[in-house]
């Protein structure tokens, strides 16, 4: 989630419920979430990420090399679990690439999220599905950015991002896989 949102069309109906207390960390039962506050506590942690992006609009050869539609990068990011405000709130997320300053996106128990950050608000949707993928949503004047997240272990989650112009052509795309730092026991 280090930039706007993205993915696959609507299954089924959403899945929009309350946040857990603090108490209730995610345990290897809860997996893969099937709650929303459930899913964003599960989401917190330093991350080592891979990511892929496309610019889908551009064939090669369009641009100044014929590869440029596409790059790789790893990095790592640092997500926070944000405890809720409310009593109709799941919670939220602080996160950002390790080092740099972190964004907000604070959920609603409706289906509507605020993502906070130095380019200021927006304002957008999210679907958590019954396969266990949160979808997140953002539309602007010229683009719908959707973003699918989903975890396939409890340390391994994929995130993939595309954007659609307003003409109903591809914008950029990209791809993650991203595995959680974790200590190993004491002993």
């Amino acid at each position: 989630m280090t930039e706007p949102p993205a993915s696959t069309a609507p299954m089924s109906q959403p899945s929009q419920g309350r946040g857990e207390g603090p108490e209730s960390a995610p345990q290897p039962t809860d997996f893969p979430p099937v709650e929303i506050g459930a899913f964003l506590r599960f989401c917190a942690g330093e991350w080592m990420a891979l990511r892929s992006r496309f610019a889908l609009g551009e064939a090669p050869g369009e641009a100044d090399e014929a590869d440029s539609w596409h790059h790789s990068e790893r990095g790592e990011l640092v997500v926070t679990f944000l405890e809720p405000s409310s009593g109709d709130s799941p919670g939220g997320l602080k996160l950002g690439p390790k080092g740099e300053a972190p964004r907000q996106l604070l959920f609603s128990g409706d289906g509507h999220f605020t993502v906070g950050g130095a380019a200021g608000e927006q304002e957008g949707s999210w679907t958590l599905w019954p396969d266990g993928s949160l979808e997140l949503t953002l539309s602007g004047d010229a683009t719908t950015v959707r973003e699918r997240i989903w975890f396939t272990k409890p340390n391994l989650r994929l995130r993939s991002t595309v954007e659609s112009r307003a003409d109903g052509t591809p914008g950029r795309a990209s791809f993650s896989s991203e595995i959680r730092r974790v200590s190993r026991p004491s002993g």
